[in-house]
């Protein structure tokens, strides 16, 4: 056997990752990325999530054919059995080294054969908890504790609420985080993992009849209409700013841009001809040299959101302090993993989100320029790989930042534009018109659930029970560009959106199989579900502030 199909133990991962490596499991194979993470094209974060996992779903359905064989040079032996997934690192877990004692470490793995058994399935991205018998627990913690003169680090195999059984004892936001918990708990199938494995398998046969029908094939023609839309919007913008209507045409230009976005969106995720290199470039073209945004910044930002999905820590989707919070959890000042900040929920944020659902589209009718500040803070500071296959790509962005801020703020606002009133009509204009987009972005989400049910939670239940399709007329598909199935693009990221209307009949059949709520709502109806969850995460915060006012003014620390 070559050293790359040595059968490699839980025991011998997770020592790994105590030791710093990035390890993940993709197809029972035991990847260790340590050597590319820094040149990963979507970024590092969206590897570290995976670390101690079973990310089979996760890269099957954000890579290509292409891409998954190149990780096969990575590969450093193969588990057996059933994989057991750890938390990873980034949140929170830890991880205890492999024993060197040759005693411990044939018990930890004579106990760990026994608890996976012989006739789990190989390469499922689900796990037990993890159970040690008394007998082995003290036998092997004697034999640490002879080794090391400090205790062991405990491994965290999932996330869990300490047991109380008094429901007094729960603070109000805790109180508030068990009961949605709860709910999803309800809601949703069970996550042990019959149920789960189930889900998986039948996702993996739905994935391999997509293929199969040709629903990952680009639909060129589509394209073509496309971008005869995005020229006709182009041109009116040029036409009534040579007219002197410079407000009609800032809107034009904005309607452009709002356009283009899908298609940036599907370059992406390599979506149109489905080559890295063309792609790429297609969307750099779109998105720096027409758009003004960065390619890069959205990649790496948008990939770790396909993977902790509505997670209030880790996803940067939904962290957007101190504007909106759409979680009470935001009050606990979390801890960004993507930004590596703190998220203070301070005095300016507590003021806010009170009245966040009076404030949300005022706010994003500011949005694009925040996407600026994002994308040159991606560039200055080079977030993004500095070698390998995309090496390139941050001076080719840098060079359509020049190129998009000499053409659109040099010939047209300054040169083009006479007055200054004139200017800034057309520049805020055809930068609030673009609004739009940042509600069909955050429609999706912003009501649907945050919780976190843990580490057995396949990928296939977990997208769907975070993310939210809207149902509309199909002549109105070019409007909402492809965001109005979020659900499904998040099932099959790589899916050319003009394929997925043809793909939901599918996707509700799969959910009734599975037992899985497909969350679909009219546009309306959806804005009125996230105004709703924003007023209802709003009046949480007026309740705690009052809490803590009545607490204060009594001296009352004791009993809350």
């Amino acid at each position: 056997m070559s050293r790359k199909e040595a059968i490699l133990t839980r025991s011998q991962v997770e020592g790994m990752i105590a030791d710093g490596r990035t390890i993940i499991i993709v197809d029972g194979r035991v990847i260790k990325a340590d050597a590319w993470l820094k040149y990963h094209p979507g970024g590092d974060k969206a590897i570290m999530h995976m670390v101690g996992r079973d990310a089979t779903d996760e890269v099957n359905a954000l890579h290509s054919l292409e891409a998954r064989q190149h990780m096969v040079k990575f590969q450093i032996g193969r588990v057996g059995g059933r994989w057991r997934n750890f938390l990873p690192p980034i949140q929170g877990g830890q991880f205890k080294p492999y024993p060197q004692d040759s005693e411990i470490a044939q018990d930890a793995e004579a106990e760990e054969a026994s608890s996976s058994g012989s006739s789990s399935p190989c390469g499922s991205p689900l796990f037990d908890t993890i159970e040690e018998s008394s007998d082995f627990r003290n036998r092997r913690q004697s034999k640490i504790a002879d080794l090391h003169s400090s205790s062991s680090i405990s491994s965290l195999s999932s996330i869990e609420l300490p047991a109380v059984d008094d429901d007094s004892k729960l603070s109000l936001m805790d109180a508030r985080t068990q009961e949605e918990i709860d709910l999803d708990l309800a809601k949703y199938p069970a996550l042990d993992p019959v149920t789960q494995d189930d889900i998986v398998q039948r996702y993996r046969v739905l994935y391999d009849r997509l293929q199969s029908e040709g629903l990952f094939q680009c639909n060129y023609t589509a394209y073509f209409i496309e971008t005869c839309r995005y020229a006709f919007l182009f041109g009116m913008f040029l036409l009534l700013l040579h007219s002197g209507w410079y407000g009609m045409s800032g809107l034009f230009l904005g309607m452009c841009w709002h356009q283009l976005v899908f298609t940036v969106h599907d370059a992406g995720h390599m979506g149109i001809t489905h080559s890295f290199t063309i792609d790429t470039v297609l969307g750099i073209m779109i998105a720096d040299f027409i758009g003004g945004l960065s390619l890069g910044w959205w990649k790496r930002n948008h990939n770790v959101h396909h993977i902790v999905t509505n997670s209030p820590e880790h996803d940067p989707d939904i962290e957007h302090m101190p504007f909106f919070a759409i979680s009470h959890r935001f009050f606990d000042s979390l801890r960004s993993t993507y930004y590596d900040r703190i998220m203070t929920y301070d005095p300016f944020a507590k003021f806010v989100v009170r009245y966040q659902h009076y404030l949300y589209y005022p706010i994003l009718l500011f949005g694009r320029f925040n996407l600026y500040r994002l994308s040159w803070e991606y560039l200055i500071l080079g977030q993004g790989p500095k070698k390998g296959p995309a090496w390139w790509h941050r001076w080719l962005e840098i060079t359509g930042q020049v190129f998009f801020w000499y053409w659109f703020g040099y010939h047209v606002v300054y040169k083009s534009i006479p007055t200054a009133s004139g200017r800034w009509a057309f520049v805020m204009i055809s930068h609030m018109v673009t609004a739009i987009l940042h509600v069909q972005i955050t429609l999706s989400h912003f009501a649907m659930s945050t919780a976190d049910l843990g580490i057995n939670e396949s990928f296939p239940q977990k997208m769907l029970r975070t993310t939210m399709d809207v149902d509309c007329p199909e002549w109105l598909d070019f409007f909402h560009g492809g965001l109005q199935f979020q659900a499904i693009h998040h099932l099959f990221p790589r899916m050319p959106r003009h394929n997925l209307r043809r793909t939901q009949k599918l996707i509700q059949e799969f959910c009734r199989e599975v037992d899985i709520p497909y969350a679909l709502y009219g546009f309306v109806d959806g804005n009125k579900e996230v105004i709703g969850r924003l007023a209802d995460v709003g009046r949480q915060a007026a309740i705690l502030a009052e809490c803590q006012k009545t607490i204060a003014e009594k001296g009352d620390f004791g009993h809350h």
